[in-house]
């Protein structure tokens, strides 16, 4: 029976052990489940837009190749024209150098198939004798002046002699057609810029020339933040680290770059699995504090209750003793006898203040630590087995002080020694080794029993541990309150080996 109840005791830590091993693996298991299924659909997400940001580059270079194919086709226009241009001019030449009356017709023809290029004969005073193909009107218009004669000034003008001292200029220009199918190329590249910001699936882009330092356009990037050229630069720097530039070459802008980086949403995302767990994790840790507060609460609410409750009951049957012992000195019974009798009536008495002062805050007070080792040892010697032997590696004489209770301090090195003498079978040595340090008292109890598993050097604290065939298993748990709690200090197993013995530890401060 008595092994039944020392295995129900352990079977009930054993069983709150497995429970927080089963509660922690399913916590991980849910954890890393989330962070899993998360990362997969970053990562799901990110070969999105990374495939879409791959089709945006590659229609972004179709679309450069077809701006230089239209480039090429407008510069071939333009050469073409040109050439027309100057076989006008050499037209004009030849009918003013023409010496005979030769028939000129051929001249003629060629002058009045000229149906696009714009050309305006003049003096050598700039007045207009003639003109084709021009936006203007003669009859209005005398003279070659201004920005008019500035527009005609794209090309070198010719100059012919027609009689001694008579010139004529030729002046002309590009077409119409031409000069609209340069506009066209311009907006054709001005256009394909705001493409590519505008289609750029959200990603931060910066169009940039062969210099990194004049910006054609960007997309999905704070404008007040392109104003500053530090964070351009950084922004650049950044952006060619992460993904290779698309390095384009376009008319009138020469070599361009095009900076991007992955959009701000994929970044978030990519982040989002740490901050869950950071916010997973800060929740189980809140949650095991609030728990953890409420069953330590809920502990000092029944240890209060009854101690009370103990120390009340415990105080009828002492006054009635105390009235026993007066009525035995009357009868003449041994001195001595009765002299033990009361000893045991006033430790009944400060085990009842011990009870009472449970959940209420004690008053420490400068006391003799030695001197109180030694009328505890020899109190417990007188009524212990003659087989336990005690040791105090201290002289009496010695005097080291620390503010403690001495009702609640003497509980616990009680409890500590009677643990010791239930662990040694009533046979043994309990060693007491008091050391002064500059910060505190450092006091060791060490026994020769049967030795504590590591496992369990800190379950021994908990409420209702115990390896006992008797007990409650609540004697270290009071003692660690009564030093952790109350003395502000420190009690735990220094050092334990299974067969040989175990040392308890208690620090006090000073």
């Amino acid at each position: 029976m008595a092994n039944d109840k020392k295995q129900a005791h352990l079977n009930i830590y054993l069983k709150k052990r497995r429970w927080k091993v089963l509660l922690l693996t399913m916590a991980i298991i849910i954890v890393g489940g989330s962070l899993w299924y998360t990362n997969t659909l970053v990562a799901k997400f990110a070969q999105n837009e990374r495939t879409n940001v791959s089709i945006w580059a590659n229609a972004i270079q179709r679309k450069a190749d077809l701006v230089n194919y239209t480039d090429e086709f407008f510069e071939g226009i333009r050469k073409e024209e040109q050439k027309r241009a100057e076989l006008l001019a050499e037209t004009y030449k030849r009918i003013a150098n023409e010496s005979s009356s030769n028939d000129i017709t051929f001249y003629a023809n060629i002058i009045l198939n000229n149906t696009t290029i714009p050309v305006i004969l003049t003096n050598q005073n700039d007045s207009i004798l003639g003109s084709l193909n021009v936006d203007f009107n003669t009859d209005s218009i005398l003279f070659l002046s201004g920005n008019l004669k500035n527009e005609f000034l794209i090309f070198d003008p010719i100059y012919a002699e027609y009689a001694p001292n008579e010139i004529r200029i030729l002046y002309y220009k590009e077409s119409t057609i031409f000069t609209e199918l340069r506009l066209v190329l311009d907006d054709l590249i001005e256009t394909f810029f705001s493409e590519v910001v505008t289609n750029s699936v959200s990603v931060p882009v910066i169009v940039t020339d062969s210099t990194l330092e004049n910006i054609y356009a960007y997309g999905n990037i704070d404008s007040v933040k392109m104003q500053d050229k530090l964070f351009i630069s950084n922004k650049i720097a950044h952006m060619s680290k992460e993904i290779k530039p698309i390095q384009l070459h376009l008319p009138k802008s020469g070599t361009t770059y095009i900076f991007y980086e992955d959009s701000e949403l994929l970044t978030r995302i990519r982040y989002y699995p740490f901050i869950q767990f950071i916010i997973v994790g800060l929740f189980f840790f809140i949650a095991y504090l609030l728990f953890s507060t409420a069953r330590k609460s809920e502990q000092n609410q029944v240890w209060v209750g009854m101690s009370k409750e103990t120390a009340h009951q415990l105080g009828t049957p002492i006054s009635s003793m105390m009235a026993w012992i007066e009525l035995l000195k009357l009868k003449g019974v041994d001195d001595e006898l009765v002299s033990e009798i009361e000893k045991d009536i006033e430790r009944l008495q400060n085990i009842t203040e011990r009870f009472s002062k449970i959940g209420s805050p004690p008053k420490l007070e400068d006391e003799n630590i030695v001197q109180l080792l030694y009328d505890g040892v020899d109190y417990l010697n007188k009524r212990t087995s003659k087989k336990i032997s005690y040791k105090i590696n201290q002289s009496a004489d010695l005097a080291i002080i620390a503010p403690i209770n001495k009702n609640l301090f003497g509980w616990v090195i009680e409890n500590l020694c009677k643990n010791a003498i239930d662990a040694m079978n009533g046979s043994g040595q309990i060693i007491i080794n008091i050391q002064e340090e500059k910060q505190g008292v450092v006091i060791d109890i060490s026994d020769t029993g049967k030795g504590i598993a590591l496992s369990n050097f800190k379950t021994v604290f908990d409420p209702g541990f115990t390896s006992k065939q008797r007990g409650w298993g609540l004697g270290l748990s009071l003692s660690k309150r009564i030093i952790k709690n109350y003395h502000k200090g420190k009690i735990f197993v220094q050092s334990s080996i299974v067969g040989q013995g175990t040392t308890f530890r208690i620090v006090l401060n000073k």
